[in-house]
């Protein structure tokens, strides 16, 4: 699936979102910092969101029997005893989960001032991935072409000159493709070879 996004004013280059087909799973990634457990795979319709709860998973399996107060008592321990956070996700397809810090790793990320942001913003990339959420864009010139057996055959063709991927949620793809566009727009020469 594509979506012309833009076109600049004299008609020159546009730019066009595509759905990444092959994304990577955020939480491969070796510099994520929140740690997850899963509480729910629906009866295993779905994947833990990592094979390793963290540090704290023998905290939460002590904790879990309760299902009514588990979540709440579980989020005051991290809180309590090691300074922590705790964000739940129960997204609509996928596994509930929590996601955590320490008081340790909070201060070692930004010094705990905006940490919740942080966890947040681990949690929402997987969940694009795990919806299937994951963008790119290709910025395309238009180009006159000829054949070379017939020059009166004469057309317009777009030509890919710029493509990025692995951007999690279309908003965050579709400013970025704007951007792009924008350069294009701006530095016309760039795409001379």
């Amino acid at each position: 699936m594509t979506d012309v996004l833009a076109i600049t004013e004299d008609g020159r280059f546009r730019v066009r979102l595509v759905r990444d087909e092959h994304p990577q799973n955020p939480r491969t990634d070796s510099e994520t910092l929140v740690h997850v457990i899963t509480i729910d795979t629906h009866l295993g319709q779905y994947h833990p969101v990592d094979k390793d709860g963290g540090p704290l998973a023998e905290a939460w399996e002590r904790l879990k029997w309760n299902r009514w107060t588990g979540i709440d008592t579980f989020t005051r321990y991290v809180s309590i005893m090691h300074g922590g956070i705790v964000l739940e996700s129960s997204p609509v397809r996928g596994p509930r989960s929590l996601w955590y810090v320490t008081g340790e790793e909070a201060r070692a990320i930004d010094g705990g001032l905006l940490t919740e942001g942080y966890v947040e913003a681990e949690m929402q990339e997987y969940e694009a991935w795990a919806e299937g959420d994951v963008w790119g864009y290709v910025v395309e010139e238009r180009v006159p072409w000829t054949r070379a057996d017939d020059y009166d055959g004469f057309m317009e063709i777009w030509v890919e000159v710029d493509s990025c991927f692995g951007f999690y949620g279309k908003p965050y793809a579709r400013s970025q493709a704007r951007e792009a566009l924008r350069f294009y727009a701006a530095h016309p020469a760039a795409t001379a070879a």
